[in-house]
């Protein structure tokens, strides 16, 4: 039997990946040190049930022969995580390929309450390390990213901030540096799917304005207050600064100048989350952004400082099945104004279906449809400089559909094979693409 090739493919580039970098390298090591050998014979009783004690660990390193849990016990918490993205282009597109990307996420948590008995408060602090090539970027040359690790392939700080709870955690506070997209605008559950139109947050935020997601830090302070049990209130003041966007200042937090501010509010209901609550769990977010710095206006000339957003999401059980078996839904909707936009509308809806078929009660199978709608002055632009002989008028927006099964190998390892078909991937650059066909999946570790 033939080799399938994006699975030659991947296996090329992370070697030549880790190859290139020293500490990827080590952690691969540590990954293939953490394997179970394969043997023609039975195993002993003993390999056995060290094998189950593997199954039942929540990270692939465990607790290192005894010392994490200790850590923890003490206050302090080690966290890491690994996934990985590959996809062909089956048909379609700017032409046939296949592309790999991974995320390298290390970090660590410091309850201050238990080191130095400051009540309610954490420091958190995060490295995030991408490589690989973008199967929309390289292959496709649609606006809606296939793969929802890829996007600023270099090391990073990401996260360097204090935490505070007030009134026994009914109000909390962040300050430092870190991306807005952590506390507001995102749907949680749209992570059962690759795109990152739908993992995590709706594109039309962060593309039209200076809203900012992981891994990307600005630096800002975001409070939450929890009005009731069900009901979360979330603003915060965040700098908007486009040199911390550039390489060179992966690891320059104070380089740039602040140009701004984003201002958002967010207000969140929560049914059903509570035990003996009758509803069906459920999440329901009204938001609103002002982005005070100027940008150009759309389609041009000069600017606007007309930089707001108005978003609606949603995520709801709609079928509690036995155990953790059910059935959900998600659901997003923004609106943003013609005079800087390059979306204006973004609708997304998805299905969740959460345990599968018979003992696999943790897998999900996901079937999502995101549409982003460009900005009609945009598009009338295209079509006043267009050639009015043989040339159709631009789409009105890009669509992506997703079809994804997630396997839930063990508490550590989750592997999601995954169809994407994206629609009209040229909307967003005015040229003549074909509706293109993406193969692939993603690989999830939690070290």
């Amino acid at each position: 039997m033939k080799p399938i090739p994006a699975i030659g493919f991947t296996m090329r580039k992370s070697i030549d990946i880790l190859s290139s970098n020293p500490s990827l390298a080590a952690l691969a090591c540590l990954f293939g040190m953490a394997q179970p050998a394969m043997a023609e014979d039975a195993p002993p009783v003993a390999t056995t049930e060290k094998r189950s004690e593997v199954a039942e660990q929540t990270t692939l390193t465990g607790d290192w022969g005894g010392p994490r849990p200790k850590l923890a016990d003490g206050g302090i918490t080690v966290r890491g995580d690994y996934v990985s993205e590959s996809f062909t282009v089956a048909d379609g597109g700017l032409r046939k390929g296949t592309a790999y990307t991974q995320q390298v996420r290390v970090g660590f948590d410091l309850d201050m309450e238990r080191i130095a008995g400051w009540k309610g408060a954490k420091f958190h602090f995060t490295v995030n390390d991408r490589r690989g090539d973008g199967i929309s970027s390289d292959f496709v040359g649609n606006r809606l990213p296939i793969q929802e690790a890829y996007g600023g392939q270099y090391t990073k700080l990401t996260e360097l901030t204090w935490e505070q709870d007030f009134a026994g955690g009914a109000i909390n506070m962040r300050l430092g540096y870190f991306a807005m997209g952590n506390d507001l605008g995102g749907i949680s559950a749209g992570c059962t799917f690759v795109n990152a139109a739908f993992c995590a947050h709706p594109l039309s935020m962060s593309g039209d304005s200076d809203w900012y997601n992981y891994p990307n830090a600005r630096w800002g302070a975001a409070f939450r207050v929890r009005a009731r049990h069900d009901l979360m209130v979330r603003t915060g003041v965040y700098q908007v600064n486009p040199a911390l966007g550039q390489e060179a200042n992966a690891f320059k937090p104070f380089a740039g100048h602040t140009s701004g501010v984003i201002l958002p509010v967010e207000l969140e209901y929560t049914p059903g989350q509570r035990a003996g609550d009758r509803a069906l769990p459920g999440s329901y977010k009204l938001g609103f952004y002002y982005d005070t710095a100027d940008a150009v206006r759309t389609p041009g000339p000069g600017t606007t400082g007309e930089r707001v957003g108005f978003y609606a999401l949603a995520s709801q059980m709609l079928v509690r099945e036995s155990g953790q078996r059910s059935l959900g839904a998600i659901g997003a909707f923004t609106v943003n104004p013609r005079a800087s936009a390059q979306i204006t509308r973004w609708y997304t809806l998805g299905l969740i279906q959460t345990g599968t078929f018979r003992g696999r009660d943790a897998d999900t199978l996901g079937l999502g449809f995101v549409h982003a709608t460009l900005n009609p002055r945009i598009r009338a632009t295209y079509v006043d400089t267009l050639d009015p002989v043989g040339v159709g008028i631009p789409p009105s927006g890009e669509t992506a559909i997703e079809l994804s099964y997630g396997v839930q190998v063990n508490h550590w390892l989750l592997v999601r094979p995954d169809i994407q078909y994206i629609v009209n991937p040229g909307a967003f650059s005015n040229r003549p693409i074909k509706n293109a066909l993406a193969l692939g999946g993603q690989v999830k570790m939690q070290f």
